[in-house]
């Protein structure tokens, strides 16, 4: 995958982090997920994608 320098995902959590396990709210709060319905825009990259792959079901992700 090629992937651009400026290239952004914007990242929404649509589902609560209670009860989930801890690997995947430490994903999403390395991400900079707090609450539902937050979005936030991050880089495009490897470990940020690895991470969304992992809470894809937490997450909407429109790239922008």
């Amino acid at each position: 995958m090629i992937v651009l320098a400026d290239s952004k995902l914007n990242v929404t959590l649509l589902k609560s982090l209670s009860g989930r396990l801890a690997a995947h709210k430490a994903c999403a709060r390395g991400l900079g997920l707090r609450r539902i319905r937050q979005t936030v825009e991050v880089e495009d990259t490897a470990e940020n994608r690895g991470m969304i792959k992992k809470i894809g079901y937490l997450l909407e992700v429109l790239e922008s």
